[in-house]
């Protein structure tokens, strides 16, 4: 394949892989056979923020840089999914190392073009990436790489947002407040987990979903109609699950699951959230399109979504767990319906623009005949 012809829409069976066969894996981990995939299990958390997320957010980074050669990094992370399923562990722990790898050469180069502090916090999220995998190889445990992981998603979250508002009036104090809030969390990250780690943090992500709450533009968008409300609405949720997980961290080490509920509010209830909500303005951009993926159907899907997650959380926290299963399968069928019905959108409003465009077209031509007919008349 001549790389240079690589295209974002080639990648879509990759990253749909990742994210089938990672929730299929997820289900298993609850106890529910429903798709007996044993190495979508063993290899969930790769699957789904290596494969899936992490290719993501190749793709977004690699359509700013000039040159489509790099949309290779998305396409080795996307491909690490195939040998994760295949039991090519190796091969596939070192398409990630290498894709994470390139996705920090990524924002290298884009940090020293645009050297602003969203550019900073991008880059240390794909450093963070590259950490975390590295850890995961290197031990070979999923655990060890877990909450760098997390660094990943955090840092680029967190600098994408401020890159969409660095052009409104945010007082100057609270970015610098916010650097240091960043701070904290990633000295928690280097610190042992079970030592003080999980606790220092805990109190930065909780301190950080604050920041958000009171210093981002989606308490503003929120406010608004339509498509603003669904983003703004969105986001101000998806940071709110942001600060539960920093009180599980704080005070919640002693519980059974208390692991799995850490990894879920933020994987699950932040970071799709910010998936759901960033969609309309991402996915455009990427995919170089102008229809957005939003309808208002899409609050049903995503109501049940954060729904069944709370569902989820409540009942391991009570250690319930036959419910937390039954919670657990539904949010993930919810997820693939999310995905399907915002796909479903895109189509539909494509198909309904040719449509216009077409009658539009066949209109101006009927309109110039009959002016034709009577300039011949007259």
């Amino acid at each position: 394949m001549n790389s240079f012809s690589l295209k974002p829409f080639y990648l879509i069976p990759l990253v749909l892989l990742a994210l089938l066969t990672g929730i299929s894996g997820g289900w298993i981990r609850l106890g529910s056979m429903t798709f007996a995939l044993a190495s979508g299990a063993s290899n969930h958390g790769l699957l789904m923020v290596g494969g899936f997320l992490g290719t993501l957010i190749s793709i977004e980074r690699a359509m700013v840089m000039k040159k489509r050669i790099w949309l290779i990094i998305p396409l080795l992370t996307g491909l690490s999914s195939i040998f994760f399923l295949i039991n090519l562990d190796q091969a596939g722990m070192g398409a990630l190392l290498a894709g994470s790898f390139g996705l920090s050469m990524i924002m290298h180069f884009q940090t020293i073009r645009h050297p602003f502090f969203h550019s900073i916090l991008l880059y240390l999220g794909a450093v963070c990436w590259f950490i975390g995998n590295f850890l995961a190889w290197h031990f070979g445990m999923i655990a060890a790489g877990s909450t760098w992981w997390i660094g990943f998603l955090l840092f680029t979250i967190v600098g994408e947002r401020l890159e969409l508002s660095q052009f409104l009036p945010v007082p100057t104090w609270s970015k610098q407040a916010l650097g240091i809030l960043l701070s904290l969390f990633f000295i928690g990250l280097v610190l042992p987990f079970h030592g003080v780690g999980n606790e220092v943090m805990g109190f930065g992500i909780l301190l950080i979903s604050a920041w958000l709450l009171i210093f981002d533009m989606a308490k503003v968008a929120a406010k608004k109609k339509a498509q603003f409300r669904y983003i703004g609405i969105g986001l101000r949720v998806g940071y709110l699950w942001l600060g539960a997980q920093g009180l599980i961290l704080l005070f919640m080490e002693s519980h059974p699951l208390f692991y799995d509920m850490v990894l879920h509010t933020f994987f699950l209830g932040f970071t799709f959230s910010m998936i759901w909500a960033h969609a309309p303005i991402i996915f455009p951009t990427i995919f170089g399109i102008r229809e957005t993926p939003y309808h208002r159907l899409l609050w049903w899907p995503w109501s049940l979504f954060q729904l069944t997650l709370l569902g989820r959380i409540g009942f391991a926290l009570a250690k319930n767990y036959e419910w937390r299963k039954i919670m657990g399968v539904s949010n993930g069928y919810l997820i693939l319906v999310m995905f399907a019905l915002m796909a479903g959108i895109v189509i539909w409003k494509i198909k309904f623009t040719s449509t216009n465009s077409r009658e539009s077209d066949q209109n101006h031509t009927r309109s110039n005949s009959q002016n034709s007919t009577l300039r011949i008349n007259a």
